[in-house]
């Protein structure tokens, strides 16, 4: 039987009450590849035709969010990290390219950090990836995917500030 959302999210808010730090973050990605797994809930969350980013599901005790992602072609942005805040990125469908950087300078006083990149890797279908608070990483996609990721914090509701490649 396939796993609603009401489950995915329950059992996510689960593993972030039993441990708010490390621990759980890294039990909600395992609980993200279980979900890429599962086709029919992939299918429900990301249908055709959905937009770029569809909040899900947001949690309003802990405030994590759930968060579904239809890219029709290619897209790349730019390094970035999530603010204060963690997240989670599942691959379901296509590849991304995903480049870490190591922060040289961290943005301040209206001025972008600075970085330096650090190694690349695709993700492909099934994969998911922790980014902690504070790391940087951007993403480049060649074609159509689709992703399911889960913020600490809805990163619609936070303040980001921008990096910049070291000259």
């Amino acid at each position: 039987m396939s796993m609603s959302l009401e489950e995915f999210a329950e059992r996510c808010r689960a593993a972030l009450l039993a441990d708010q730090g490390p621990g759980g973050r890294e039990a909600v990605c395992r609980l993200v590849q279980e979900a890429l797994k599962d086709r029919d809930f992939v299918a429900a969350q990301l249908p055709d035709g959905a937009p770029e980013r569809k909040v899900l599901y947001e949690d309003p005790e802990l405030g994590f969010a759930i968060v579904g992602h239809v890219y029709q072609g290619a897209k790349a942005s730019q390094p970035h990290d999530h603010g204060s805040t963690w997240a989670i990125y599942g691959q379901a469908a296509g590849e991304t390219l995903m480049t870490d950087w190591i922060a040289v300078t961290r943005p301040e006083a209206g001025k972008p950090g600075q970085v330096r990149r650090s190694r690349d890797y695709t993700l492909r279908p099934g994969d998911a990836h922790l980014y902690h608070p504070g790391d940087v990483h951007s993403p480049r996609r060649d074609g159509p995917t689709r992703l399911l990721r889960v913020e600490g914090v809805n990163t619609d509701r936070i303040e980001r500030f921008p990096y910049e490649v070291e000259a």
